[in-house]
């Protein structure tokens, strides 16, 4: 019999410290829930067949975009279409969690120190 649970998402995000480094935890339907803690810029990057949906627990999210820029509050999350450039920002400390295919890298086209392969992602 299979073994189910749920995930409380202050706990899960007392496991972790570091910046800009999504951890797993969930999977559904093909995608990882994935949580983050994140202050400071992102770089900008693309994701050409994914969709990526950001929703903030704790904080505020800016997604700034080359069109326009969309802030979230707690409690409030934006889908940033497939192929359009972002960058997120937080001037703060927010935490985030966020929807994605299982085989999107989080820095999408853009590899530099940021970038975890998709098979060393961690769970939490």
């Amino acid at each position: 019999m299979e073994t189910f649970s749920k995930v409380n998402l202050k706990d899960k995000f007392s496991l972790f410290k570091d910046q800009w480094s999504p951890k797993i935890v969930g999977e559904l339907n093909g995608q990882f829930v994935k949580l983050a803690k994140v202050e400071g810029s992102f770089d900008w990057h693309t994701h050409e067949e994914e969709d990526e949906l950001f929703l903030v627990v704790k904080g505020s999210l800016t997604i700034k975009m080359r069109e326009s820029d969309v802030t979230l509050e707690e409690g409030e999350f934006f889908i940033v279409p497939k192929a359009v450039e972002h960058k997120p920002v937080a001037e703060h400390e927010a935490w985030i969690l966020l929807f994605e295919p299982k085989n999107t890298a989080h820095t999408g086209n853009v590899q530099n120190e940021r970038t975890v392969a998709i098979e060393n992602q961690e769970w939490i």
